[in-house]
């Protein structure tokens, strides 16, 4: 599926940041959710919820990992808990993956 095009000014207000799991488990009595707390370099660690539990059979094997989230949309309520971002991966099934920068960066790196 083809999206509309977008200038430059609009791609522009999309912050896409580097953050590093510290923690993440299932969001209970869901099947998709899984809460990360990700570190941004910012005082406090970052909620974010994605729906990527079919991806990950462990959610404690993320602990660690430089995933790439887009870091100022709105907060939303999901399953009762606010996520502050979205993360960024590719594909689905077999194809499924993270956008991780291919070296260690400081958490909260951005992407130009």
């Amino acid at each position: 599926m083809t999206k509309p095009t977008i200038s430059i000014d609009e791609f522009a207000k999309v912050q896409i940041s580097i953050g590093t799991v510290r923690a993440a488990e299932r969001v209970p009595e869901t099947d998709k959710l899984v809460k990360c707390t990700i570190d941004f370099g910012e005082e406090e660690p970052r909620t974010i919820v994605s729906g990527i539990a079919m991806y990950v059979s462990d959610p404690e094997t993320l602990v660690g990992k430089q995933l790439a989230y887009v870091t100022n949309l709105a907060p939303r309520i999901i399953k009762g808990i606010e996520s502050n971002g979205m993360l960024l991966a590719v594909g689905d099934g077999e194809s499924f993956a993270f956008l991780t920068p291919d070296r260690p960066v400081p958490p909260g790196t951005t992407a130009h």
